[in-house]
Parts: structure tokens; sequence; C-alpha cells
């Protein structure tokens, strides 16, 4: 069920996302070379305490997922792109990190991600793929979130995203892509990463939706690795995430996790 928001209720669901804005800059700040990225998990979890927050990754368990998540952040790094369990691993100059984190404030949920690079590239080359890749999803979210128009239509989203991909050279999986928010953290509609323009549900003030633009750098096919949740790329190349949850209001889109 597809349900619209009063203007009273995201009023009330900005706190949940400047708290989960907040809690990624902090994360981002504290990932260098040497940190362990349970160490963030630990970091994202005690924030998450000391506001008085609720997780909606720690007891996740999708058909897809092979347990209860156990985390409350997403730790994808390199070929990893989704879903990344945070585990044993110390971060290495050059590794490109993306972080997932949603959680509940006041009994309303925000959900957002952003990929950036660990400490300095290993190469030029490096450096430049990375930033890239990186950016493409940055503008492809930009792009999304400026097509989410009262009047328009779901698929021209995904065409707006899909439009930035295709002209930077990527492939787009569609298996996994944006969606509704609101007392949950998944709810419909879907919003895929690529479609038609016109298509789809109608976008209308109180729709709440999470946008979220993810590639691989050669490839679209991913797999799951043996933890049951982090999505890797079949063929080892990089991937890059970026999401915003946005409210649509008769003046346009609201970005409500917005950061600084």
């Amino acid at each position: 069920m597809i349900e619209l928001r009063t203007p009273r209720e995201i009023e009330e669901m900005r706190p949940a996302g400047r708290f989960v804005a907040e809690t990624l800059q902090a994360v981002r700040e504290a990932a260098r070379p040497g940190v362990n990225l349970l160490e963030l998990d630990e970091l994202a979890h005690r924030r998450i305490k000391e506001r008085g927050a609720e997780s909606c990754y720690i007891d996740y368990h999708p058909s897809f997922g092979a347990s209860p998540f156990g985390k409350v952040i997403c730790t994808s790094v390199n070929d990893a792109v989704l879903h990344g369990l945070p585990h044993d691993y110390d971060l290495r100059d050059g590794d490109l990190l993306s972080i997932d984190f949603a959680v509940a404030v006041d009994g309303w949920v925000s959900d957002s991600a952003l990929s950036f690079v660990v400490g300095e590239p290993t190469s030029t080359e490096r450096a430049e793929a990375d930033a890239r890749l990186i950016r493409t999803t940055e503008v492809a979210l930009e792009a999304g979130i400026a097509a989410a128009l009262p009047g328009k239509k779901i698929g021209d989203i995904s065409a707006a995203i899909a439009a930035v991909a295709r002209e930077a050279g990527y492939r787009i999986n569609t298996d996994f892509g944006g969606h509704g928010v609101g007392r949950t953290m998944h709810g419909d509609p879907h919003v895929p990463n690529d479609g038609r323009a016109g298509r789809g549900f109608p976008l209308r003030p109180g729709l709440v939706i999470a946008i979220e633009p993810w590639f691989l750098e050669t490839t679209d096919e991913i797999y799951t690795d043996d933890d049951g949740w982090t999505l890797r790329s079949v063929d080892g190349s990089r991937g890059a995430h970026s999401e915003h949850t946005i409210a649509i209001t008769q003046d346009g889109p609201v970005v409500l996790t917005a950061r600084d």
C-alpha cells in the first residue's frame, strides 16, 4: 500500500533525516586507514543509543538475507556495492567505501547512503576511475530528485537516473533500487534505476521515497557473498552508491537527508 503523508507528518520526519545525515558524516570522518569496519558499526550503534533512535537494520531479515542482519550500518568495500555486512576488516588507503544507514526517530524512518575513497588513492588512474564512478551516482541521484515533481511518474525518476548512467557508460542493474519510506524502511512504490518516462505510479504531494542509484564499473551483474548479505560485482570491479530520502511537495522535492 502506498501512503501519502500530510505536511505535518513530513515535518515530523525531518529529525530522522537530520540524524541519518549527521551519522553518515560522522562515520565518513572516522573511516580512515587502519580503522576496522566493526568500529564504524559501533560508532553508528553508539549514536543510535544516545539519540534514542531505532535501527532499521539490526533485526532486518528479508527473503534475500541469510539471517537477521545483526549490524546497524552497511559497509560495502571496493567490489561490494550493497548490503555490505560489517566484519573484521581494517580499511586501507584507496579503498572505495559505501555506507548505507537507516533508522527510525520518533517512529519515522529515513534512509541514505554515500560513497567515498578512504585515505590516499593507490594511483592516479585508480583515483580518476573511482571519482568518476562516485560522481556519476551523485549526479544520477540529483537528476532523479530533480525529476520528482508533482504530476510526474515514477518512470520519470527512473529514466533520469538511467540517462546519467548510460551517458557515463555504466550498465544498470534493476534488482535493487529505491523505495517508499515512512513508518518502515522499505515500502511501496519501488523506484528502479531504469525505466520509461511517463510510466508508473503518479508522483503526488505527500509521497516519501528513497532514491538510490548504484553502479558498477564494468558490469551490471552481482552475486551474494558467503556472509549471506554483501552484494559484489561478478567481475571484481568496484561499485558506488548514493541515496537520499525525499518528500514530494506542492513546491517540489524536499531532501530530508541532506548533508551540509
